[in-house]
């Protein structure tokens, strides 16, 4: 099955602030037949494979030439002039569902993270977020920032890659579970809940995490399960 898809050509872009100088850029009816993008991945649901390059809960299924090129474009005219991005060098992007128990999360799967940590300083890195789901409980994204200084919060994500699970819940007194709200070590300061044909922009430098309130509604099906399509833009920054 293949498709054409079709980006809203005249979008509304609402921004929403949080933090110190954090936004998110909002567009509801972002695609102009989004069930389509749904079918697609329907049709395809033997293709999702489980994530094993990231720490995404979940599965994923690559996209089409034709979705990958129309985000592409839709990014380089609608949205690349609010982020330190002067053109694009590379992007990424796929069909996700987070489908994990929160109880066989690994520890680096318990908070929030980052999209940029290889991404060189002269680079930036803006990821974006299609929710094509219709029950609004399988949760959108929140944005935090870290109550650490910068040298404990590495020595915190040093430790969530390398110590085993129940030695890391001691250590820090975390339970095996989805991040949704502050704790002792990261405050939540924003967040933006899940509409069927929502897209979402922000900076990958932010801190952000799904909100999976409800992790007994998860399902590996893409008819009933948290699809999102997800799009990553590695960009040269702007100028001076």
């Amino acid at each position: 099955m293949t498709f054409a898809p079709i980006f809203n050509p005249t979008p509304r872009i609402e921004r929403v602030a949080f933090g110190d100088s954090g936004f998110c850029l909002v567009i509801d009816d972002a695609l102009v037949e989004p069930e389509r993008a749904r079918e697609f991945a329907v049709a395809n649901a033997a293709a999702f494979r489980n994530v094993d390059f990231n720490a995404y809960p979940g599965t994923y299924l690559m996209a089409s030439a034709g979705l990958d090129l129309a985000l592409r474009d839709f990014f380089a005219q609608h949205l690349r002039r609010f982020f330190d991005a002067r053109r694009v060098l590379e992007m990424h992007c796929r069909f996700s569902m987070v489908t994990m128990r929160p109880e066989a999360l690994r520890p680096f799967q318990w908070f929030c993270h980052r999209d940029n940590q290889s991404v060189p300083p002269q680079q930036s890195i803006q990821a974006s977020v299609l929710y094509l789901f219709d029950d609004t409980a399988l949760g959108g994204t929140s944005f935090y920032e870290s109550a650490m200084p910068p040298a404990e919060l590495a020595a915190f994500y040093r430790d969530a890659n390398t110590l085993r699970p129940d030695a890391f819940a001691r250590k820090y007194d975390l339970a095996p579970g989805y991040q949704c709200a502050s704790n002792r070590y990261f405050t939540k300061i924003g967040s933006v809940p899940a509409r069927w044909n929502r897209l979402i922009f922000y900076d990958g430098s932010l801190l952000h995490s799904g909100d999976i309130f409800a992790p007994e509604k998860l399902s590996a099906d893409p008819a009933r399960g948290r699809l999102t399509f997800n799009g990553f833009f590695t960009s040269r920054r702007n100028a001076g």
